[in-house]
C-alpha cells in the first residue's frame, strides 16, 4: 500500500494535520482522487460532472496558501464532491433532469461559498434523483450510480443524493455534500454504509440549492465516519467555525454516562431485515456498556406521518410550482413515474392542501414532547 493510500484511510482531521505538517499536499490528494476515479468512475458512475483540471488548479491554490503560512479553514486542500442540486460557478446544474437549468441555479449559496472560502478542492458534481424527488437513487435520464457493496449486481445506492456516498467509496472525495428533505442524505448514507448528517432545519442555509420542499430542505455532508462528520460540522457551522477545535475537543472528552438515548418508535422496525436489527441492537448494547441510559422513545406522530408518506399521501405541490416557473414543458421531460406523482398533486384542491398543511403543523407541534426525556 502506498503512502498516499495509507493517508487516505485516516480521518479527515488526521489528513488535515498532515497537510499542515507538510507530510502531504493538496495536489497529491487530488491526484490520488483523480486516479481512483479513472479506475472506478466508469462503473460506479458517481458523478454527473467531473472536472479534474479545475480540481488540480484548486489543489495548487490550496498548497500555495499553505506554503505562504496561511490557513483558510479545516477543509483547506481536502477533495470534496457536491450534489448536482448546488449551484457552483463554472458547473452546469441539471438537478438530475434531462436539461441544464437556467444560469441563476449555478450561483453559489452560502454553503458552497464557505467550502470554497476554505480552499477545499471540489472534485465534481454527483448524481441526484431527478429534482431530488425519490429515495432509491434511480434516474431515467442519467442512470443510477452503482452501489459499491455489490461488485456483480447493479444495486441502488439510495437517494436522492445518489452519487454522494458512492464518491466516498470510489475514493474520489473525502467528504460528499448532499441535501436532505425527507431522507436524501440519510438514505444513501445508510445504503452505502457511510455517515449522513441531517442538519436542523434553518441552521445551514439552503440558498443556492434547487428546492424540493423549502420548509424541510437542508444541506448536509456524507462522510466516511462519525468523526469526519463532526469535523465537517465544526468546519462549517456558523457557531463553531471560528474556533472549531473547541467543539472537537468537547466531542473527544464527552462521557456517555448520564446521557439518555431513545430507541426510535416501533414503526421504524416494521419489516426491518433481521440482520440489520441485530446490528443496531448490538450498537445500542455498546452504548449501554459505555454508561449511557437507553429508553424507548415512542412517537405516535411519527408513525402517523410515516404511514401517509409510504402510501404516497404527500404530493409535492411546491415542486410543481418550481417546474412551472423554471422548466418549460416539464410534463414532457420528467421521468414518467415522477410525472404521475406530480399530476396527482396537481389534482389536489386548495382545501385539501390547507388541511394537509394544518395536519403537518399539528404533528410538528406535538412531536417534540415525545423527546423531552432523551
Amino acid at each position: 500500500m502506498s503512502t498516499i493510500e495509507e493517508l487516505w484511510s485516516q480521518s479527515a482531521a488526521e489528513i488535515a494535520r498532515s497537510l499542515r505538517d507538510g507530510k502531504t499536499t493538496a495536489l497529491a490528494l487530488t491526484e490520488h482522487a483523480i486516479a481512483r476515479h479513472d479506475a472506478l468512475g466508469e462503473k460506479l458512475h458517481a458523478y454527473l460532472t467531473w472536472r479534474p483540471e479545475m480540481a488540480l488548479e484548486a489543489a495548487e491554490a490550496a498548497d500555495a496558501v499553505f506554503s505562504a503560512g496561511m490557513d483558510r479553514g479545516l477543509l483547506q486542500g481536502l477533495p470534496i464532491s457536491i450534489k448536482d442540486l448546488y449551484g457552483i460557478q463554472d458547473y452546469p446544474t441539471y438537478a438530475g433532469s434531462a436539461n441544464r437549468l437556467a444560469s441563476k441555479w449555478e450561483q453559489e449559496g452560502p454553503v458552497v461559498q464557505d467550502i470554497k472560502s476554505q480552499l477545499a478542492v471540489i472534485t465534481g458534481k454527483t448524481h441526484t434523483v431527478e429534482f431530488a424527488a425519490g429515495g432509491i437513487g434511480d434516474n431515467v435520464h442519467w442512470g443510477a450510480p452503482w452501489n459499491p457493496w455489490d461488485k456483480n449486481n447493479h444495486r441502488g445506492p439510495g437517494g436522492s443524493s445518489s452519487g454522494a456516498g458512492v464518491s466516498l467509496w470510489e475514493g474520489s472525495a473525502l467528504v460528499a455534500f448532499g441535501s436532505d428533505t425527507m431522507g436524501s442524505v440519510r438514505i444513501p448514507a445508510s445504503m452505502t454504509g457511510v455517515v449522513g448528517l441531517k442538519m436542523t432545519y434553518g441552521r445551514w442555509s439552503e440558498q443556492g440549492i434547487v428546492p424540493l420542499r423549502s420548509v424541510q430542505d437542508t444541506p448536509g455532508p456524507l462522510t466516511r465516519s462519525v468523526v469526519d462528520a463532526a469535523f465537517v460540522f465544526a468546519a462549517l457551522d456558523a457557531v463553531h467555525r471560528r474556533d472549531p477545535q473547541k467543539i472537537l475537543s468537547q466531542f473527544d472528552s464527552t462521557e456517555l454516562s448520564g446521557m439518555k438515548f431513545g430507541v426510535a418508535d416501533p414503526c421504524f422496525w416494521e419489516g426491518c431485515a433481521l440482520n440489520i436489527a441485530e446490528i443496531v441492537q448490538d450498537s445500542i448494547s455498546k452504548l449501554e456498556s459505555a454508561g449511557a441510559k437507553v429508553i424507548d422513545a415512542p412517537s405516535p406522530e411519527t408513525a402517523e406521518l410515516l404511514s401517509v408518506v409510504m402510501t404516497g399521501g404527500l404530493p409535492n405541490n411546491e415542486l410543481i410550482v418550481f417546474l412551472d416557473a423554471e422548466v418549460p414543458n416539464w410534463q414532457e421531460q420528467v421521468d414518467p413515474a415522477l410525472r404521475g406523482r406530480l399530476e396527482k398533486g396537481s389534482a389536489q384542491t386548495a382545501i385539501e392542501f390547507i388541511q394537509r398543511e394544518k395536519w403537518l403543523a399539528g404533528l410538528r407541534q406535538r412531536a417534540p414532547k415525545n423527546f423531552e426525556s432523551v
